[in-house]
C-alpha cells in the first residue's frame, strides 16, 4: 500500500530540497558585525546629515545610518518637500534670518551647482559631503532595530542591512537620534510623548482645554509640466473624489509643485498606521488631480500632466522625546535667553487641523508669527532617562505647539549642527565617562557655543570670544557706504538681526555689521596695518551670502521670485589676498568662482604688517562686502 501524503508534506520536502545549505566552517549569516564608533548617528534627514558633518569636522568618530538609500528625509529627492526655517521674516540689510553653518553650505551648494533644479542633486551634495569627512562612515539602507543597554546607558545598537543581508552592532559612547520618529530612543526606553498637551500642563494660551492623541498629518507631493498639448488623466477607481467646495480653503490654481495640504492622518498612529495613511494619501492625491484635470472647474489643465509624484509621505510628527529641558510656546514667544543656547528658530507656530484634507471647513493651517527669533538650548537634545542619548529635528523635547515651529527642516538641521558640535567637544574632550554628562559642564557648553560661531553658525546673544588680531590693526578701504564701514568688518557681529521680527533687542546691535565699497570705485580693496608685526597662521573671511531672502530648492513657480537660485549676488566670487611682512610681500590666497559664505587660508608668516585684500570681484552686485576678517 501506497503511503499517502498531504500537501503539506510535499511543501515540506519542496522546502527541504531548495534550501541552501552554509559549508562546514563559514559563519552564521545572520550574526552581527561589530563597529566601534564614538558617536552613532540613526537618522539621514537634514539634522542627522548636519550633525554627523559637525562631529565628524571636529574630530569625533562617527558612523551615520540611514534607513533608506539617499539622505535628506522629507528634503529627498522621495518626498521633495523644500527645506525652510527662519528665513520668511528677513529684511535686507535689516533681519538677516536665514540659517547659516552647515545648512548654509549645503543650500548655497546646491544654489551653485543646480541650476536646473533637479531634485537628486541635494541627493547627491549631502552624499559626497559625508563621503568627504574621513570620520565619518556612512551606512545607507541601514535601520536600527535595537538597543543593547548598559543600566541607563546605551552599550550599542543593533542595524539590519536587508540589502546586503548584513547585521551590525554599534558600539560607541554617544547615540543621537535624528530619526524622527525616534526609532533608536524608543528602543533604549526613553521617556517620550505623542499627541497634543492640554493647556494648563504648561501654560501655553495656544493648546486645547485637553490632551489629546491628534497630530499633524502627513502628506505626498507631486510635480507636473505643460507637455504643450492635450494631456488625458483617468483617475483608478479607488481614487477619492473631490469637488470645488471640498477644495475651496485650499489653493490650488497653480500644479507644477503639489501641495502640502494634501494631508491626512493625524488622528492615527503616523507610526503604526503608516501603510495605510500612505495608501490613503495616494487616494487623495489622484483624487485631487482628478479634480483640476476632470471636474471642468480648471480647464486650463488640459496640457498638464503628472512627471512625478511621492510614494513615500512626508511626516510631520511622531515622537517627541523628554529631555532636560522641554521647550514650550512661552520660550518661543518669549525668545527665552538660554545660556546653553546652540541654535535658533523663527518660523511660525504652524498646526494643522488633525483631519487634514478632510476638515475642508476649517483653513488647512494656523500660522501666528513668533515675535522673535528664538534660542534652542543643549538641555532640550538631552534624553531625561537615556544617559548618553541625544536627539536632533522633529523629535526635540519639545510641546506640540513649540514643536510646531521647530519641526521645519533649516531649523532642525541647525539643531543637528549644535547636537554634533556639542557631541564633538563632550567627545574629544574629556575622558569617555564624561561625555555622557558632558552638558552640565559650563566649560564645554561654552566652547561647544565658540565652535558653532567659528564653524559660521548663528546663536542669538552669543558672540566670538577668541583674540582677533584684525580687530588690533587700522584697517583702511579704497571706498566705504555710510551704512557700512571698513571697521565694521572686525565689530563681532556677522549678521543684522536688529530690524524687525529679528532677535529680542536687549540680543541685538543695530547697524550692517558689514564694509560695503561704493558702487562708483571700480578697484575696491580693504586693508589691515599692524604697527607692531604679528604672527600670521589662518585668515578667515565671512561674505555677505543674501541672508535676508529665503533659498532652498524647491520646485514652486511661486517660490523663485523670492530667491536667487544660483551664486548670490553679494558674495565676493574673487579676490587677492597678500601680507606685507619683513621680508616682502606674500600672496597667502586667492578665491575663484566662490559661492559660499566662510573662507579660510592657512599660512605660517611671522613679521606681518599689513594685510591687503583686492582684486575683489562680486557673483553680480555692484559693490563689494565683506561681513568679517578674522585673524589668528
Amino acid at each position: 500500500m501506497n503511503e499517502m501524503k498531504t500537501s503539506a508534506d510535499r511543501g515540506e520536502a519542496h522546502r527541504t530540497q531548495w534550501q541552501r545549505k552554509e559549508p562546514e566552517g563559514v559563519p552564521d549569516r545572520r550574526a552581527r558585525t561589530k563597529l566601534q564608533t564614538q558617536l552613532v548617528v540613526a537618522g539621514g534627514g537634514p539634522s542627522g546629515v548636519a550633525a554627523a558633518l559637525a562631529a565628524a569636522r571636529g574630530g569625533a568618530k562617527v558612523v551615520l545610518c540611514q534607513d533608506r538609500s539617499v539622505l535628506g528625509g522629507n528634503a529627498s529627492s522621495e518626498i521633495r518637500m523644500h527645506m525652510v526655517g527662519s528665513s520668511y521674516r528677513g529684511s535686507e540689510l535689516s533681519t538677516e534670518a536665514r540659517e547659516t553653518g552647515i545648512v548654509e553650505e549645503l543650500v548655497l551648494e546646491c544654489a551653485a551647482r543646480n541650476p536646473q533644479r533637479n531634485a537628486n542633486m541635494l541627493d547627491l551634495i549631502l552624499y559626497e559631503k559625508c563621503r568627504a569627512e574621513p570620520n565619518l562612515t556612512l551606512m545607507l539602507n541601514t535601520t536600527v532595530v535595537g538597543v543593547r543597554m548598559d543600566g541607563d546607558r546605551i552599550a550599542a545598537v543593533y542595524a539590519n542591512r536587508e540589502s546586503t543581508e548584513d547585521f551590525f552592532e554599534l558600539e560607541a559612547e554617544l547615540f543621537a537620534d535624528c530619526t524622527g520618529d525616534g526609532r533608536l530612543g524608543y528602543e533604549a526606553g526613553a521617556w517620550f510623548t505623542t499627541g497634543r498637551e492640554a493647556a494648563e500642563e504648561y501654560g501655553e494660551s495656544a493648546a486645547g482645554a485637553n490632551r489629546d492623541a491628534y497630530r499633524l498629518g502627513s502628506s505626498l507631493m507631486f510635480t507636473s509640466r505643460d507637455m504643450g498639448r492635450p494631456m488625458p488623466f483617468v483617475a483608478p477607481p479607488w481614487a477619492r473624489k473631490f469637488t470645488e467646495e471640498d477644495l475651496r480653503l485650499r489653493g490650488h490654481d497653480t500644479w507644477e509643485y503639489g501641495y502640502w495640504w494634501i494631508e491626512f492622518g493625524g488622528t492615527m498612529d503616523t507610526i503604526k498606521d503608516n501603510e495605510r495613511i500612505r495608501d490613503e494619501l495616494l487616494a487623495i492625491m489622484l483624487g485631487v488631480w482628478d479634480h483640476i484635470k476632470n471636474s471642468g472647474n480648471h480647464p486650463e489643465s488640459a496640457n498638464w500632466a503628472f512627471d512625478w509624484f511621492g510614494f513615500l509621505p512626508g511626516k510631520r510628527e511622531s515622537r517627541r522625546f523628554i529631555g532636560r529641558h522641554v521647550l514650550t510656546q512661552n520660550d518661543i514667544e518669549s525668545a527665552a535667553d538660554f545660556d546653553d543656547v546652540i541654535a535658533y528658530g523663527g518660523w511660525p507656530m504652524d498646526t494643522h487641523p488633525p483631519e487634514g484634507i478632510d476638515a475642508k471647513d476649517e483653513n488647512p493651517c494656523d500660522q501666528p508669527h513668533t515675535p522673535y527669533m528664538y534660542g534652542i538650548p543643549l538641555r532640550a537634545l538631552v534624553s531625561r532617562n537615556v544617559r548618553n542619548l541625544l536627539f536632533a529635528g522633529r523629535n526635540l523635547s519639545a510641546t506640540h505647539i513649540a514643536f510646531s515651529s521647530t519641526r521645519v527642516m533649516a531649523t532642525c538641521a541647525a539643531v543637528g549642527e549644535g547636537l554634533g558640535t556639542y557631541a564633538a567637544v563632550a567627545l574629544t574632550g574629556k575622558s569617555g565617562a564624561f561625555a555622557a554628562d558632558a552638558w552640565r559642564d559650563p566649560a564645554t557648553v561654552a566652547e561647544t557655543q565658540q565652535r558653532l560661531l567659528r564653524q559660521g553658525a548663528y546663536l542669538p546673544g552669543v558672540t566670538l570670544a577668541d583674540r582677533n588680531l584684525a580687530a588690533e590693526a587700522r584697517i583702511a578701504a579704497s571706498s566705504e557706504q555710510r551704512d557700512g564701514p571698513a571697521g565694521a568688518v572686525v565689530d563681532g557681529h556677522t549678521r543684522t538681526v536688529a530690524g524687525p521680527r529679528g532677535v529680542r533687542p536687549d540680543l541685538a546691535v543695530p547697524g550692517s555689521h558689514r564694509w560695503m565699497s561704493d558702487p562708483s570705485d571700480p578697484a575696491p580693496w580693504i586693508e589691515l596695518v599692524w604697527d607692531t608685526p604679528i604672527a600670521l597662521r589662518r585668515v578667515t573671511l565671512v561674505f555677505d551670502t543674501g541672508l535676508h531672502r529665503v533659498l532652498t530648492l524647491s520646485q514652486s513657480d511661486a517660490a523663485q521670485p523670492l530667491m536667487v537660485w544660483g551664486p548670490q549676488p553679494e558674495t565676493l566670487k574673487a579676490l587677492r589676498a597678500v601680507a606685507q611682512t619683513e621680508r616682502g610681500e606674500v600672496e597667502i590666497g586667492r578665491l575663484a568662482g566662490n559661492y559660499q559664505r566662510q573662507v579660510r587660508f592657512e599660512t605660517e608668516l611671522t613679521g606681518v604688517t599689513r594685510l591687503r585684500l583686492s582684486e575683489l570681484e562680486t557673483n553680480g552686485l555692484d559693490h563689494a562686502r565683506i561681513v568679517e576678517i578674522r585673524c589668528e
